[in-house]
């Protein structure tokens, strides 16, 4: 892993990082609190579909995570978005034709992603000031990467925020494999107009997750229209299941 840019705002530091996955290098940030030593709480969080982990959403929850918790919070860039473009998304909706193009014709994308997050996952436990406490992780839309099996496939994943998301799509078989292997505590967040995923799919996917301690929460509204309090009681799940 190696740090590229650091900016401290409000005691929140930010750090800009890239790291080497097989012969793929991915780019991320990393907030913690500024001058933090000793392990704490991490919180991975995950972009959706022709974002990055610049979005304002993003960066808003992980500055809420270090400021509120004390926690550290991370987020990656998925494949053909933020800063692994070359064109840096100058071009509106490219980045999302482009994701759903690989979505549909690259069968090993989920296990790439699963693989880019575990790595991340390693490398963030390795730093004095973030590694030794839990992890929880946080992702809306089935976006740019795996949300049910990323966290099927790694136990250090304490809870989850999921959502925005349904059993549909060129990953459905994979999808349901996984989904009955979450066995953590899952809150689920659903718009009940959702144009991008129907509502029975994603009420067939909340039932689908393995674990009983999970949580449904339905909103009115279209797929962008989550409501700031879902981001807000976001933070509270995650803290009263990862601690201070």
């Amino acid at each position: 892993m190696r740090f590229v840019a650091e900016t401290v705002t409000q005691g929140v530091c930010e750090r800009h990082f890239e790291l080497d996955v097989a012969r793929r290098t991915v780019p991320g940030l990393l907030w913690t609190p500024a001058g933090a030593s000793g392990p704490r709480p991490l919180v991975l969080i995950g972009h959706g579909a022709s974002g990055s982990k610049r979005e304002g959403y993003v960066v808003s929850l992980a500055r809420r995570l270090v400021s509120h918790r004390g926690y550290a919070a991370a987020s990656i860039d998925g494949p053909v978005h933020g800063d692994r473009r070359t064109d840096q998304g100058s071009v509106a909706g490219l980045a999302f034709l482009e994701f759903s193009a690989m979505w549909a014709s690259e069968p090993t994308m989920t296990d790439l992603m699963v693989e880019d997050w575990r790595a991340t996952l390693d490398a963030l436990e390795g730093l004095e000031e973030v590694g030794g406490g839990p992890a929880g992780y946080w992702g809306l839309s089935d976006g740019h990467d795996p949300r049910p099996p990323l966290v099927a496939a790694e136990p250090r994943l304490a809870v989850a925020v999921l959502g925005l998301m349904g059993m549909t799509g060129p990953t459905r078989s994979r999808i349901e494999t996984d989904a009955p292997k979450v066995t953590g505590p899952v809150l689920f967040l659903v718009q009940r107009h959702d144009e991008l995923f129907a509502f029975a799919t994603a009420l067939e996917l909340y039932e689908a997750l393995g674990t009983d301690d999970k949580y449904l929460h339905v909103n009115p509204g279209r797929h962008g229209d989550v409501p700031v309090e879902e981001f807000e009681f976001s933070e509270q799940f995650l803290a009263r299941r990862l601690g201070r």
